[in-house]
């Protein structure tokens, strides 16, 4: 169990998924989800920028409205980064506390901190090829020219670091290809068994205590 620094004990993980933007991640959170079933919750991010149909699931606030739940403790986590303000709601904390496994887009720039506040987190990073995920950036047309060049050399620089080692060891998945082989792969890590099958041959919900 992980002991927070409040001393809360938290029976549940926090796999906290990182990559570039393009890499995936909403659709590998989502995967993993359906197969985990009842016994994972993935939690909304929060952002400063307005709802956009590549980001599921996010919760579009006002910096002012971020701010605000920031100071008012509502958040479990914060940052920044590309010029907006992204969080995760505090209620992740008491889905851990009941043994709940939390599922989070995190930031590869806040990962100590968050490795800080939770000892259980499992910290896993997606890869893409360069020249892929350049075109991924281009064809969601969210960014300029600049924006995605400028995002493309900030991924070169959060990679270094992976290959150094640490006390506990970043999953590195490569997510160039088909995603279903990614979620599946994370799936066994997590679970330490194949993902299971449904009658059509399917990978199926795996569903133990509910979440709720």
């Amino acid at each position: 169990m992980a002991l927070r620094k409040a001393g809360i004990l938290m029976a549940g993980r926090l796999i906290y998924l990182m990559g570039p933007s393009g890499s995936g991640k909403d659709t590998v959170l989502q995967g993993l989800s359906s197969l985990l079933g009842g016994k994972a919750y993935l939690a909304p991010r929060v952002v400063t920028r307005g709802a956009t149909g590549t980001e599921p699931g996010a919760v579009a606030v006002t910096l002012a409205e971020f701010e605000h739940m920031e100071t008012c403790g509502r958040l479990a986590m914060a940052w920044r980064a590309h010029g907006l303000a992204y969080g995760v709601m505090r209620d992740i904390n008491d889905r851990l506390v009941a043994g709940c496994d939390v599922l989070v887009n995190g930031s590869r720039a806040y990962l100590p901190e968050a490795q800080s506040r939770y000892a259980d987190l499992v910290p896993v990073l997606l890869s893409v090829e360069p020249r892929l995920l350049r075109q991924r950036l281009q064809s969601r047309g969210r960014e300029s020219a600049e924006q995605i060049q400028a995002r493309l050399r900030r991924n070169a620089r959060f990679m270094r670091p992976v290959a150094a080692g640490d006390a506990r060891p970043v999953l590195l998945l490569d997510n160039s290809a088909d995603p279903d082989s990614t979620i599946q792969a994370l799936y066994a890590h997590l679970t330490q068994a194949p993902p299971p099958q449904s009658a059509a041959g399917r990978p199926a919900a795996h569903r133990l205590a509910e979440c709720g």
